[in-house]
């Protein structure tokens, strides 16, 4: 005796959101990472180079090919200064 199709209807429901709701989520990721699939085991240097490019282009992933910095670039220094003991 086969299993009737009315017992398979709610795994086929429940993997149809599964699978819709994970789309979902990548598309959103990539919208965020402008276009662009999330990166994975960043380190330091990384991280500093998407801040430069953050501070270049005002996307966290946007690049650009211009040979000059834009205009108060020089102003966005990057480095943290600790305070002096008083």
């Amino acid at each position: 005796m086969g299993v009737p199709f009315e017992a398979l209807l709610p795994y086929a429901v429940c993997i149809g959101m599964f699978g819709f709701s994970g789309a979902t989520l990548s598309k959103i990721r990539a919208m965020q990472n402008g276009g662009k699939r999330a990166r994975h085991s960043v380190d330091q240097w990384d991280r500093q180079m998407m801040d430069r490019d953050r501070r270049l282009t005002g996307f966290l992933r946007g690049q650009t090919d211009n040979v000059k910095a834009p205009a108060g670039f020089e102003l966005s220094n990057p480095w943290r200064l600790e305070r002096g003991y008083t």
